[in-house]
């Protein structure tokens, strides 16, 4: 009962995330991370290029993207994971370039560039390793690559849970939690997804070993 839920609470939080970009659309400029950037940025085509197309696919696939994990829904619904997957594949490949793009220019100097950088280029690779995996029918190692990929994927919303955190911890100032953040929304993550990978090769191991057993 509590895998259920917790499952459902992470599906609505990348949902509501994953449609957070709308806002940028439908309030005022002076609105969330734009209110950090200087007039030039804002007023930069190039840069503005960059920012909506990565907030506007990574939010996208963050909204498809959790929906591939279960196991019923892929064995059920071959053709539509497949589908789902291109789309989640191309829309990282695009966001991620992007976001490494727009991470050159981030608040907070080198720390915060090369955090947000380090992201971009881990979620691209790693995507790009579980598509390739996939198009080599190599399936567990196809899975375990996009757990990573996802898990770089979910930085979108453990930035928005960490950064009011850390500001409230700086006393407002936002320069140190927003330097903080550009590593602590996604760092945990690869951690917790490196455990999930490695829980899942154990229980391999162990059906192997069961399974060599009884043969």
């Amino acid at each position: 009962m509590l895998r259920k839920v917790s499952w459902w609470f992470f599906g609505i939080l990348c949902t509501l995330i994953g449609l957070y970009p709308i806002l940028y659309f439908i309030l005022d400029r002076n609105f969330g991370l734009l209110q950090s950037k200087s007039s030039e940025l804002l007023n930069s085509f190039d840069w503005n290029l960059g920012f909506y197309l990565h907030i506007i696919l990574g939010g996208f696939a963050l909204l498809i993207g959790w929906i591939q994990f279960p196991k019923g829904f892929r064995d059920r619904n071959r053709k539509l994971h497949k589908r789902i997957g291109m789309a989640y594949v191309t829309a990282v490949f695009f966001s991620s370039i992007a976001g490494i793009y727009i991470a050159l220019s981030a608040t907070g100097g080198i720390i915060s560039v090369i955090g947000f950088a380090s992201l971009g280029i881990i979620w691209l690779g790693t995507t790009m390793m579980g598509w390739f995996t996939a198009k080599k029918h190599r399936y567990d190692d196809h899975e375990n690559w996009m757990i990573f990929s996802y898990a770089a994927t979910f930085a979108a919303v453990t930035l928005r849970i960490w950064l009011p955190l850390l500001i409230l911890m700086h006393q407002g100032d936002f320069i140190p939690a927003y330097q903080i953040v550009a590593w602590v929304c996604w760092v945990p993550n690869m951690i917790v997804a490196w455990w999930i990978v490695r829980r899942r090769k154990e229980k391999e191991g162990d059906t192997f070993i069961c399974s060599t057993k009884i043969n």
